[in-house]
């Protein structure tokens, strides 16, 4: 964590552009937003992008915008991500799933400064910092033809591997107790602590989803566990 932070520290004042590496769950997001809270943009829009979870067909238009008529249910004219991201902040995650047209887009919005809308050719002008993450292997992806090599280096200016929750035991002492703090200010309850037992007994597991399995863990804990939360707690709703 120490190491990320005083990466995000040097990093987040700059325009340079970011790429995060990273396992799912290992955190890529909050790199992501850390960045764009520590930076002079901070007051500006932050605006994420799951490219894996938008269609193939759609992506274009998700992150471009559309004009009314450009395609069957384009009913009226719509911005895109990167338009609502002007001033501020785009994070494109699982950018290693996008199609390779929408990856010349995003090239020529990182090269000229502009978008089009599908159906348009008028250019817009945008002012956007990009922060991108994938847990691919790119390097694979670019051998294989799935991913812009000239794209990849536009990208990765800064690049930032976020290393398995496994890899870092170390981080979760502080982890669980940044989620603690977090969750009963969520729930509007009294903050509960974990006993030293019960921290080196989640320090043995195999977390297998990373950060986001932990957290959640923590949750179940809090939600389920004594005052204190104890290492018979976690053996009994860890569920490992």
């Amino acid at each position: 964590i120490q190491q990320i932070h005083s990466m995000i520290d040097k990093v987040a004042p700059t325009m340079a552009r970011v790429f995060i590496q990273g396992p799912n769950g290992s955190g890529k997001e909050l790199v992501a937003r850390a960045l764009h809270y520590n930076s002079t943009r901070s007051e500006a829009p932050f605006v994420e992008v799951n490219c894996a979870a938008i269609p193939t067909e759609l992506i274009e238009s998700e992150l471009f915008g559309h004009v009314k008529g450009a395609f069957t249910s384009a009913v009226k004219d719509r911005a895109g991500k990167f338009e609502a991201a002007n001033g501020g902040t785009i994070f494109l995650d699982e950018i290693g799933d996008m199609s390779l047209s929408a990856q010349a887009k995003v090239l020529r919005a990182l090269q000229e400064h502009k978008v089009a809308r599908v159906g348009s050719e008028k250019d817009i002008d945008v002012n956007v910092r990009v922060v991108a993450a994938t847990n691919k292997n790119l390097q694979k992806e670019i051998a294989e033809g799935n991913f812009r090599e000239d794209l990849y280096h536009r990208l990765a200016v800064i690049l930032i591997k976020v290393p398995a929750l496994n890899d870092r035991r170390e981080d979760i002492p502080l982890l669980v107790d940044f989620f603690a703090t977090k969750i009963s200010e969520e729930q509007g309850s009294v903050k509960k602590q974990f006993s030293q037992e019960a921290i080196q007994l989640l320090k043995t597991y195999n977390w297998t989803g990373n950060i986001r399995e932990l957290r959640n863990v923590v949750e179940r804990l809090i939600i389920l566990g004594e005052k204190e939360i104890s290492a018979n707690d976690v053996k009994m709703f860890a569920i490992k």
